[in-house]
């Protein structure tokens, strides 16, 4: 296993600070203490927690296609119709209540880190990749339950 590139784990820790900021304010009133409070509530806790997780499930997705256009053999079929599931997976959830969003965006992460270990598997992705993954899901899907259980 090699080393991850510093721009991949600054750029995948980068990309948690929504996911964090939405689960601290899920907990807390914190917010209503910051300058423009308004502001804040409009991004915090439900709300920055689905939106911005909806964004990141689609994104991530998007990258399983990648890695089956690489492969280009018989599998290409099998992950690029994998690679749709999560979008639509959320998709359809996206009308349901919150709650069931959250279930249905940790669903979609666990989903994509199995698809991922299986493009890993194959070749098509860096030998780092897992080890990324790995962190940041993790940290996601803590922040997603945190959301879940404090869901209004």
């Amino acid at each position: 296993m090699s080393r991850i590139p510093a721009s991949a784990l600054f750029l995948g820790l980068a990309g948690l600070i929504p996911f964090l900021w939405g689960a601290a304010t899920s907990v807390s009133i914190a917010v209503s203490y910051l300058p423009w409070p308004d502001v804040f509530l409009i991004y915090s806790g439900t709300h920055v927690l689905l939106s911005y997780g909806t964004i990141i499930l689609s994104f991530m997705a998007g990258v399983i296609w990648g890695f089956a256009a690489k492969d280009g053999g018989p599998w290409m079929p099998i992950g690029l119709t994998l690679s749709v599931l999560p979008a639509l997976l959320i998709f359809f959830a996206s009308n349901m209540p919150p709650l069931t969003q959250f279930y249905a965006l940790i669903l979609g992460f666990l989903g994509l880190l199995a698809i991922d270990w299986a493009c890993q598997r194959r070749g098509l992705a860096p030998d780092w990749w897992m080890t990324l993954r790995l962190i940041l899901t993790s940290v996601v899907i803590f922040c997603l339950g945190i959301g879940a259980a404090f869901v209004p």
